[in-house]
């Protein structure tokens, strides 16, 4: 990554832990330790979000221009082999040791308690997320298995376009999400603006290798108005193939990069998203687990699927 886009991630407040890797403060952490509030993820699967590491191993490296996508994006024309990727263990380590100095301030604020600061200070859980496409990243596996060394639970959020990669990883995360933000391959060229004309069978692709993967997985649905609400058959029809343990259905939020592309009016209600909900899992059968409207949040599930998360 060259300097000039190092100092536009620093200055978005990103902790840069290598040439490729970053880690920044998830807004829920925050909420978490200073108004007691929580994540949808602590509500819906247990884990403590002020504990939680948010990190991306592929900061500027995607292969799609997503226009919700609330990131930095400028990715040009990088080639894979042309990148520096770094060394698993070291990002393990460097992104702890940034996660403390990044949460290091809230120990003055008298509204945070010591315990729970010193405990948002041990990270136990990843989410490999944040910016870019993580399973770009080539060495994935050992990445998940160093994280799990050390005790976490690893959330890995792909948007599905590297079935070969999944397929392959020796060490699967604790869970396993997949970004399904089109119904349709006309939208999701629209939408997400892959930069090769094979990524809508890709997705696919991971959609049919989903049940063969021995971890909990989750298939979310970004819902922007305007654009991908409204083809619950189509979306159903697709969620089938991959029969995932959960579904997510969220709502777009007008933040950060996203403002350059999208208007505030892109965002569905609460409502509008239950109601896309509510008839998705109708057609597969499925029932509404939990909700969260302060993140405009439904999840799907079954009986099954509630035993995984009890």
């Amino acid at each position: 990554m060259d300097e000039e886009k190092k100092d536009i991630f620093k200055k978005h407040g990103y902790a840069l832990t290598g040439e490729e890797s970053g880690v920044k403060l998830c807004h829920w952490i925050s909420e978490k330790l200073i108004e007691g509030r929580s994540c949808y993820k602590e509500d819906f699967y247990g884990i403590d979000c002020h504990r939680c590491l948010q990190m991306s191993p592929a900061l500027d490296v995607c292969n799609q221009n997503c226009l919700f996508c609330w990131r930095y994006q400028d990715y040009g024309e990088r080639k894979e082999k042309d990148l520096e990727f770094d060394d698993p263990e070291e990002i393990v380590e460097r992104s702890i040791e940034a996660q403390k100095k990044l949460v290091s301030g809230f120990r003055g604020d008298q509204r945070c308690s010591e315990d729970m600061w010193r405990e948002a200070r041990e990270p136990n859980q990843v989410a490999i997320s944040l910016s870019g496409e993580p399973s770009m990243y080539p060495r994935l596996g050992e990445l998940i298995e160093e994280y799990e060394k050390r005790g976490m639970t690893t959330f890995l959020v792909s948007n599905g376009t590297r079935p070969d990669v999944l397929e392959e990883l020796e060490d699967l995360p604790t869970q396993l999400y997949i970004t399904l933000a089109a119904p349709n391959e006309e939208i999701f060229k629209k939408l997400c603006v892959p930069n090769t004309a094979s990524l809508w069978d890709r997705v696919k692709e991971s959609l049919d290798l989903l049940p063969s993967l021995d971890t909990r997985t989750v298939v979310r649905h970004t819902l922007v108005k305007d654009w991908n609400i409204g083809w619950e058959s189509e979306y159903a029809d697709l969620v089938k193939r991959g029969d995932p343990d959960f579904i997510e259905a969220k709502g777009y939020v007008f933040v950060g990069d996203s403002r350059r592309r999208m208007t505030i009016d892109n965002m569905p209600s609460h409502d509008t998203i239950k109601g896309f909900a509510e008839r998705e899992a109708d057609l597969l059968g499925l029932e509404t687990l939990q909700e969260k409207e302060s993140s405009r949040v439904v999840l799907l599930g079954s009986v099954d699927s509630r035993q995984k998360i009890e």
